[in-house]
């Protein structure tokens, strides 16, 4: 997805795995596959039984490990992280994973997703002699974990986990075990999967294609994992549970060669296309999708609607992500270095262009006209998702309601905001049905950016999102 970049962004991706030999590399490898849940930094920490140790830095994984770093990460397990930071989260301190060592013993912890209740909970342990060392939730975990000290880790982790609110999957490394937890909504896809006898854990499954391992199952919501050299142990720490899977990861955030609860991205993603084309039917001469996320909504269009599907949008590989300029000015001018319209597909061509989403408008506007320019005569804008009138506090950077340009606008304002013969969205319907998941209400995904119905209290509008 291209639109709206500087408004909807990737939260962060983990990996971990435990009894492989080359567990620095693996992880190494798992994590350049979910580059693209973030690119704001990395780390991997690893184990060699003793102690654990480990490297971080801001950057892609492949710039943070440059410099031989990789070779001197020795042990038998590890986990790894690969971030996007918004606001008032970045800076090398709060890159992950985040390692702590104490008298007792190590611990490493890499999380995905948001807690709602980061802020309150701070406040307690501060009250109490806590020194947070980052502006990042996720040390929360780690203080949390540090009271009690006199039960067993896994009851303490147990505890903490029910006291924490919002989204998150989280890798817990020691000397002796890798612990693997999920929200009790399971907001954000895990999976679990084997590679040469060594369990893997990863955001997604496309980290297992990467490194060969074999995909196992997902983790379930509420669920514990407990890897050991033992073996691997399943437990729950809460049963109120209720599956509302983040929708943005089938629509745009995951991989589409990635499967999530057994549905593969791309097959879900060209059925929003499929039932989009049907909902909101045109007359046009082509169909062109925004690359990357995009492609395969519009694959389905075409298919449906019997127009032919051409690549009227080339997206320009060398040139990083829009988002990570400083300025909106540079993110705009970014819009044109990375994509290019191609005149002799669309010049003289009535133009569908299928998106994502559309949150600020800015991005969706400059795509118009860049195509209108290079010769469109007619430019019909189709989204293969609902209206986004919300913001996220689950670890998704969206804007606040007052720049969500469908919060303000109809769907007619919004088109002439954004220069398009017309405008017309997927609707909340016919994007459960589109994915086909069984799990419940709205198939078991999280739909508040486009109807405000969160899985969990929200603490107010001044809640300020540090994400992980």
């Amino acid at each position: 997805m291209l639109a709206e970049l500087k408004g909807l962004n990737e939260e962060c991706g983990v990996f971990g795995i435990w009894g492989h030999e080359n567990a620095a590399q693996i992880t190494y490898y798992g994590l350049h596959s979910l580059q693209h849940r973030g690119q704001e930094g990395a780390g991997i920490v690893v184990n060699d039984g003793t102690s654990l140790t480990g490297h971080k830095g801001l950057g892609l994984i492949t710039e943070v490990f440059s410099h031989g770093e990789l070779d001197k990460l020795k042990g038998k397990a590890a986990i790894g992280h690969v971030r996007y930071a918004t606001a008032g989260g970045g800076g090398y301190e709060n890159v992950q994973p985040l390692l702590f060592h104490s008298q007792t013993g190590s611990l490493a912890l890499a999380h995905n997703g948001n807690l709602v209740n980061a802020n309150r909970l701070k406040y307690e342990l501060e009250m109490q002699g806590s020194i947070f060392q980052t502006t990042s939730d996720t040390e929360v975990l780690a203080h949390l974990l540090r009271r009690h000290n006199e039960f067993p880790l896994i009851d303490r982790v147990k505890v903490a986990l029910n006291k924490i609110q919002g989204a998150f999957a989280f890798l817990m490394m020691t000397e002796t075990q890798l612990l693997v937890a999920l929200d009790p909504n399971g907001f954000r896809p895990l999976a679990i999967g084997m590679l040469d006898g060594a369990y893997v854990v990863a955001s997604e499954t496309c980290a297992f294609d990467i490194i060969g391992a074999t995909y196992i199952r997902d983790v379930e919501p509420g669920e514990l994992l407990i890897i050991s050299d033992e073996g691997i142990e399943s437990r729950v720490f809460t049963t109120e549970t209720k599956h509302a899977i983040c929708s943005m990861e089938y629509v745009y955030f995951s991989r589409p060669d990635s499967n999530i609860d057994g549905i593969n991205v791309h097959a879900a993603r060209k059925n929003m296309g499929k039932l989009l084309a049907k909902e909101a039917p045109v007359e046009a001469d082509v169909v062109t999708g925004v690359p990357d996320s995009s492609i395969s909504a519009a694959i389905g269009f075409a298919e449906a609607s019997g127009i032919p599907y051409e690549l009227g949008l080339i997206k320009n590989r060398y040139v990083g992500r829009t988002f990570i300029q400083p300025s909106q000015e540079l993110r705009e001018r970014g819009v044109k270095m990375k994509l290019s319209p191609v005149r002799g597909i669309v010049e003289g061509k009535r133009v569908v262009m299928i998106d994502d989403s559309i949150v600020r408008g800015t991005t969706s506007r400059r795509i118009v006209q860049m195509l209108r320019d290079a010769g469109a005569t007619e430019v019909h804008v189709r989204i293969a998702a609902p209206p986004i009138v919300n913001p996220c506090y689950y670890g998704i950077d969206t804007s606040t309601r007052e720049e969500l340009i469908a919060s303000k606008h109809s769907i007619e304002e919004m088109r002439v905001l954004i220069g398009a013969d017309s405008l017309s969205f997927l609707s909340e319907e016919g994007l459960v049905d589109a994915v086909g998941r069984k799990r419940g209400e709205c198939g078991g995904q999280c739909m508040a950016c486009f109807n405000g119905q969160y899985p969990t209290p929200i603490y107010g509008e001044e809640l300020v999102h540090q994400r992980n």
